[in-house]
């Protein structure tokens, strides 16, 4: 059965939401059957990683390694944004769905480009303050005649496909504590289930689940434990308490928010769920006395028209160093000591690489992929890492692999059934931790670690760098790796054209051989590249689509080791086909500052405590130690930090419109001019010679 929108409905589309409604192509509804194996083959990309397995592969080979070197650029699209583009493209029926920072998403025609429809949320800068990581979104969920995409302020909203028209919203979370959501909804058997972000910033983490026609809500899992004075919301958290100690962790909210990819198994019938870090991230802190914590850093299997748990696996016991369980999961058939396994493997950020059984749970494999320095293996007996003596720095500070950051982030990695192999975004960067231990103070409105993690110094570049990895997942190790010069590189997409395709952070679209690693070729982007791409087929004819646009939480919470790239925001839509001639406009010349700089008459007590200050509100948008990444102003260079008038105006009242929210109810004056003071400081030494009394 097929449906054509409504000629009344175009008209009201491009009164509302639309540009050019003309041509209108005739949707199909999809289903469950449609997302487990597309019914048009490789033509079609409708899900984030193409299918539930989240393979993040194509059966398509019309470019493949002997023609790559003929890809060229099909058309591109300007978008209206200047944040970080995280989503990969969804394509049914002709046209291209994805979303945009805080909650916009699109339609667009995949032959051409041609823009139907744009849903805007409307007024939602001002949770700004609730974000951690930029205000980035990871896509789309496609179902029947709807597009679901979850907002910045924690709606869940469904849109008519054909006309970007609202068909209901529903508020998921209290917008009295600092909840985002970033994630992608999941859609199956009429249910659709949201995750939140902001266990950074003292949340407690759950998923919910609602009903695709209506928006009721069906169930909700709650990842953590909550007021023990309460009745236990559902079974399992009688069990997840026993694992935690103390009395404060409920008050701290606890964390363990679902903010990756999630996946489904028809066959088994489960959902499978990632959970993210501990709040505060530091065990001593949050949960004294010890415990593992359930269910942090997790992968759960869960029933869903029920939302019961059917098995859990802790990647992480007793997290405290931001090593979430949120990356892309992927399903998959592998044979395994002779015999075919369905599995599910994930390579979180803690640096170890699981392969576990789908339906049970149990631990088939955990190996190291790069530098791993906080535990020497996983037992695969009892499925717990070993863990270094002093890795949790209980009593001194440590340096130590991976940081927060994790040895793979959110960007998703590729599984090719043809190659047996995964492609990681893998990266490696230290982080350094302390114990705050009786120092913690929680406050509202910024990051709440307990591990003193954010004390004002940025790691140097030598301290980072990345590489594209082919992990063969039943040999357990690499079968090729690129190395690459910078951490934040974007998430992959793999062919049966023996192709591997990934943005990096030098604001390249590379691809590689699939089996060899070797650069087969490679477009200037002019931006750095995060999202992975998807590709589909329109009469034959291939193409690969990424969304291009730099930002995300390294370049936002900046320091020499994320941006010394020095790429910009430039976000676009680029496609490509063999044979395309299409260019990008050169970009404007970039204005430098030529801004003598001042210093500062405070005192060196004034400077100091405007460094904590700014550390604790305004690095995590302005960058550590003020090196913003450019998504956002520099507050060493802005006029506005010459003018003590202006500086206090700005952090007082905010400036909605550009995503700057109000300190008022977190800063008193005075505090603002010690952040001055530390910013004119901060130039001086930057570009110029301190000139703070000492």
């Amino acid at each position: 059965m097929k449906w054509i929108p409504s000629r009344l409905a175009l008209a009201a589309c491009a009164a509302v939401v639309c540009a050019g409604a003309a041509a209108a192509p005739t949707l199909t509804p999809l289903t469950g059957e449609d997302l487990a194996r597309p019914r048009k083959g490789a033509e079609e990309w409708p899900a984030a990683g193409r299918t539930y397995e989240g393979t993040f592969s194509s059966p398509l080979s019309r470019i493949n390694e002997k023609n790559v070197k003929g890809l060229g650029l099909a058309w591109h699209l300007d978008l209206p944004t200047d944040r970080g583009l995280e989503a990969t493209p969804l394509v049914v029926d002709g046209v291209m769905y994805f979303s945009l920072p805080w909650g916009h998403a699109m339609a667009v025609d995949a032959r051409s480009g041609k823009t139907l429809w744009h849903y805007d949320p409307g007024e939602v800068k001002k949770v700004a303050k609730d974000t951690c990581c930029d205000a980035v979104n990871r896509g789309v969920a496609l179902w029947g005649d709807k597009v679901f995409v979850g907002v910045i302020d924690g709606r869940l909203v469904a849109l008519d496909r054909a006309t970007g028209k609202v068909a209901w919203e529903v508020q998921t979370v209290d917008r009295s504590q600092p909840y985002t959501i970033t994630s992608q909804p999941l859609v199956m058997k009429d249910i659709v289930v949201i995750g939140n972000s902001g266990a950074d910033f003292g949340v407690r983490g759950y998923i919910t689940a609602y009903d695709t026609k209506t928006g009721k809500q069906l169930w909700r899992f709650y990842t953590v434990p909550g007021d023990p004075s309460k009745p236990f919301e559902h079974e399992e958290l009688a069990v997840a308490a026993k694992t935690w100690k103390g009395d404060k962790y409920w008050k701290y909210g606890g964390g363990g928010t679902v903010w990756g990819n999630m996946n489904y198994d028809p066959e088994l019938d489960l959902l499978y769920v990632g959970t993210g870090n501990g709040s505060p991230w530091n065990r001593e802190v949050r949960s004294p006395g010890g415990g593992d914590n359930l269910f942090l850093s997790s992968i759960l299997a869960i029933k869903p028209e029920t939302g019961k748990l059917v098995w859990h696996y802790q990647t992480t016991p007793g997290e405290s160093w931001d090593y979430t369980a949120t990356a892309n999961m992927v399903l998959a058939t592998l044979k395994i000591g002779g015999k075919e396994r369905k599995v599910l493997m994930q390579f979180p950020k803690n640096g170890f690489f699981y392969v576990l059984d789908r339906a049970t749970g149990e631990l088939l494999s955990a190996d190291k992929v790069g530098k791993v320095t906080w535990a020497k293996r996983v037992d695969l007996k009892t499925g717990r890492p070993v863990e270094e003596p002093g890795a949790r720095y209980e009593t001194k500070p440590i340096l130590l692999w991976p940081g927060a950051y994790g040895a793979h982030s959110w960007q998703p990695m590729a599984f090719s059934q043809k190659t047996g192999l995964v492609y990681i975004p893998y990266q490696e960067m230290a982080g350094g931790y302390r114990n705050e231990g009786k120092e913690f103070v929680h406050r509202k409105g910024t990051f709440n670690t307990g591990s003193a993690f954010f004390d004002g110094t940025s790691f140097p570049r030598r301290f980072a760098s990345g590489a594209l990895v082919a992990w063969d997942p039943v040999k357990r190790k690499a079968a090729w790796k690129v190395p690459l010069a910078s951490v934040w590189n974007g998430g992959a997409l793999a062919t049966d054209g023996d192709l591997v395709f990934q943005g990096n952070a030098h604001g390249e679209f590379v691809a590689y051989g699939a089996t060899t690693g070797k650069p087969l070729w490679r477009f200037d982007a002019q931006t750095g590249v995060l999202a992975s791409a998807s590709t589909y087929s329109i009469d034959g004819e291939q193409f690969v689509a990424v969304l291009a646009g730099w930002g995300g939480g390294a370049p936002m919470v900046g320091g020499e080791a994320d941006n010394f790239t020095g790429v910009r925001n430039k976000s676009r839509l680029l496609v490509f086909k063999l044979g395309g001639t299409g260019s990008l406009p050169p970009l404007p010349a970039k204005e430098e500052s030529r801004r003598v700089p001042t210093g500062t008459d405070a005192s060196g007590e004034s400077i100091a405590i405007g460094s904590k200050t700014f550390h604790i509100y305004c690095s995590k948008c302005h960058g550590v130690g003020g090196e913003s990444g450019g998504l956002v102003p520099d507050l060493r260079r802005t006029p506005y930090t010459l003018s003590a008038e202006a500086f206090r105006a700005v952090v007082t009242n905010g400036i909605e419109a550009r995503g700057m929210p109000s300190f008022s109810s977190e800063v008193q004056p005075q505090d603002i001019e010690h952040i001055r003071a530390y910013l004119l400081d901060k130039e001086k030494k930057d570009f110029g010679q301190t000139s703070a009394k000492k």
